[in-house]
């Protein structure tokens, strides 16, 4: 079998990742209430940099700190964190890997309580299960302006990562997040420029990407997360997602990491909640670990960049069908729950716990954000005294 920890990758920009195994990006939660880096941060990125992966992906690193994933998100829209973020850019690069920051910003997917008006691409409200603990405001649609000054965060957020030692960045845009939003019929009911054919609904994405090239200049790495599929019927759908890469060949792309569904269709963690659409399970997909290997053939066939498959990845050695996944036997709303107490132990120091149950993660991980939500909340109210 070919070792992929063997394989080296040039990317188009010049720059070389010393393998082909990558750490996907994964909610840390470990900022501080300033949502500045920590660190915990620092010591957990420190293990993961000599896991011998060539390429690590931060968690949500958010370009507006009222559209936040996380009350403990990393925020960078002003300068206030630099010396922070410098200090998690070496922590992630002390072994030689590539860490590239993952810029997101959330969107109408972010706690009411956060933001009791977040901005969307339309008046849309997240069709979440009720009774799950969301808590999702309707959001209101953005003016020109406002897509513009969007456009203009993720350009200073590439610009700080660069400046601070990161050797790449990630632009989120799967997952339900607002370039998401903008790339979904589902979501995007607009009649402008930005709505309605592919093209105008890409539009945003297309534009960051040029004003973040802009910034960090031709040889640093740009990448981006971008959904296979919505996994909803009459949303965004494998044929658009290849009909859009053709557009992204022309932007200066490094990586393109295929990724699915949305906090409405949990895909990525291999839960479907409601009508996949034409989307729906593939026998080829049902075989694999790798839940979008089925649809990642489509768009290397396209792709002008090299192509990266993320969610349910287990065993690269070959060596055993299956290693130990404890979260296989959680259920589907204890996984965020777990995986969160694991990396809270790992930015400790500590191995992860792996006799953690599903209930007392969950009891333990509503009691933490709580405690963090009270805590940003109370910083915002003493700044805005």
């Amino acid at each position: 079998m070919t070792n992929l920890l063997d394989w080296r990758l040039d990317l188009l920009c010049g720059a070389t990742l010393s393998n082909r195994v990558a750490k996907a990006a994964m909610s840390e939660g470990l900022a501080d209430s300033g949502n500045h880096s920590t660190p915990r941060l620092e010591t957990l990125y420190r293990r993961w940099a000599g896991s011998g992966a060539g390429l690590l992906l931060s968690g949500n690193i958010q370009v507006d700190r009222w559209h936040l994933e996380r009350p403990n998100n990393i925020v960078i829209d002003d300068d206030s964190g630099r010396a922070q973020l410098a200090r998690l850019a070496e922590a992630g690069t002390s072994r030689g890997a590539h860490f590239w920051a993952q810029l997101s910003h959330t969107g109408r997917q972010v706690s009411s309580y956060i933001n009791p008006a977040p901005l969307s691409c339309s008046d849309v409200e997240i069709d979440v299960m009720r009774n799950a603990g969301f808590s999702f405001a309707k959001p209101r649609p953005m003016t020109e302006v406002e897509i513009g000054r969007a456009i203009d965060q993720f350009a200073f957020a590439a610009k700080e990562v660069k400046d601070a030692g990161f050797t790449g960045l990630s632009v989120h845009a799967a997952h339900g997040y607002l370039i998401s939003q903008f790339l979904s019929p589902l979501s995007n009911r607009r009649t402008d420029r930005w709505g309605g054919s592919l093209e105008n609904r890409a539009r945003l994405l297309l534009e960051a990407i040029v004003a973040i090239r802009r910034a960090v200049g031709p040889q640093f790495p740009i990448g981006i997360k971008l959904n296979a599929s919505d996994f909803q019927k009459g949303g965004f759908t494998n044929v658009e997602c290849v009909e859009l890469v053709r557009l992204l060949n022309g932007v200066g792309l490094d990586l393109l990491e295929l990724s699915g569904g949305s906090l409405e269709q949990p895909k990525v963690v291999g839960v479907t909640l409601k009508d996949e659409g034409e989307d729906g399970p593939r026998a080829s997909a049902l075989r694999r670990e790798a839940y979008f290997v089925a649809f990642a053939g489509a768009v290397r066939k396209v792709a002008g960049m090299p192509v990266m498959v993320t969610g349910g990845f287990r065993s690269i050695a070959g060596e055993v069908d299956k290693l130990v996944s404890p979260e296989a036997t959680l259920n589907v709303f204890h996984i965020l729950p777990w995986n969160s107490m694991q990396i809270e132990r790992l930015g400790d120091g500590l191995d992860p716990d792996l006799s953690l149950t599903g209930e007392a993660a969950m009891t333990a991980f509503v009691e933490l954000e709580g405690r963090n939500m009270a805590a940003l909340l109370d910083r915002r109210r003493r700044r805005a005294a």
